[in-house]
C-alpha cells in the first residue's frame, strides 16, 4: 500500500526506544546504540519532512532517565554539544525549526548555551519544527502548569472557574504545538511511560517491536499508513455507526 498524501498526520511523536537493547544484541557498549539512534533521528526526520508531516516530536531524555548511570548520562548529554558544533551551520540551513521542552534547571550549562543558540538561529524556520523532549515528564508538566495556574489563582488574576482544558493546555510545555495526531514507541514495549499524557489522549498509538536506530522510512511508512486505515471518531460516531 501506499501512503495517502491528502491523510498525512500533522503532527507526529516518537518514543526513541530500544538504543541499549539494540547494541547488547550486537555486543556492542550501549553507548553505540545512542550513537546510531542519534544518526537515526537525521534519517527520520528527513523522512517526516519528505512526506509531508509538519511537526515532530521525540522523547529523547525523560526526568526517570536521571537513574541511569552516571557515565550514560554525560554521553547522552555530550552528544548533541558534538553534534551541534559539527553541523550547525547544517541545521540552521535546513529550514527545520528546532524546539526544546522539558526542564532546564537540571541541565549542564554548555548545553543549555546550544539548546539557546539552537532554537535562536532556528526559530524563523518553516519546513519541519522538530521538538526534542530533554529532561521531560508528563507528570512534571501537568504538575508545573497547575502550580502555574495556581499562582494566576493566588494572585487574583483569575478565579477558579475559569480552568478549563484549554487553560491547561495553554500552561503545557507544548502549547505552541498543534494537536498531536499519531505517537509511535519502538522497541516492543506497550506504554506510554510519562510521554504526552494529556496530549496523546486522542492520539492514534503505534507499537513495533524494531528498535529505534533500525526503525528506517519503510517502518515510518508503515506507521502512517496503520494511522490512515483508522477512523479517528474523538469519542462520536460516524453517521453510518
Amino acid at each position: 500500500m501506499q501512503i495517502n498524501p491528502n491523510k498525512i498526520p500533522n503532527h507526529l511523536a516518537i518514543i526513541l526506544d530500544g538504543n541499549g537493547r539494540w547494541a547488547k544484541e550486537k555486543h556492542l557498549p550501549r553507548i553505540y546504540g545512542h550513537r546510531k539512534g542519534a544518526h537515526n533521528i537525521i534519517n527520520i526526520a528527513n523522512e517526516c519532512s519528505n512526506i509531508g508531516i509538519k511537526f515532530l516530536t521525540l522523547y529523547c531524555f525523560s526526568t526517570e532517565n536521571w537513574n541511569r548511570p552516571e557515565s550514560e548520562i554525560k554521553y547522552l548529554f555530550g552528544t548533541p554539544i558534538k553534534y551541534y558544533k559539527r553541523y550547525k551551520e547544517k541545521i540552521w540551513n535546513s529550514n527545520y525549526k528546532i524546539n526544546i521542552i522539558g526542564r532546564r534547571d537540571r541541565l549542564p550549562k554548555n548545553l543549555i548555551s546550544v539548546i539557546q543558540e539552537l532554537e535562536e538561529k532556528t526559530r524563523n524556520n518553516t519546513l519541519l519544527t522538530i521538538t526534542f523532549c530533554i529532561d521531560y515528564g508528563s507528570h512534571d508538566e501537568i504538575t508545573s502548569a497547575i502550580k502555574d495556574i495556581c499562582l494566576l489563582i493566588k494572585d487574583n488574576k483569575i478565579s477558579i472557574n475559569d480552568i478549563s482544558p484549554d487553560m491547561i493546555e495553554n500552561h503545557l510545555y507544548t502549547k505552541n504545538l498543534p494537536k498531536l495526531d499519531l505517537l509511535i514507541r519502538t522497541s516492543g514495549e506497550q506504554r506510554l511511560s510519562n510521554f504526552l499524557l494529556w496530549q496523546a489522549s486522542y492520539a492514534e498509538l503505534y507499537f513495533t517491536t524494531t528498535y529505534w536506530p533500525d526503525f528506517n522510512k519503510v517502518e515510518l511508512n508503515n506507521a502512517i499508513i496503520n494511522y490512515q486505515n483508522r477512523n479517528r471518531r474523538f469519542g462520536g460516531l460516524y453517521e453510518d455507526n
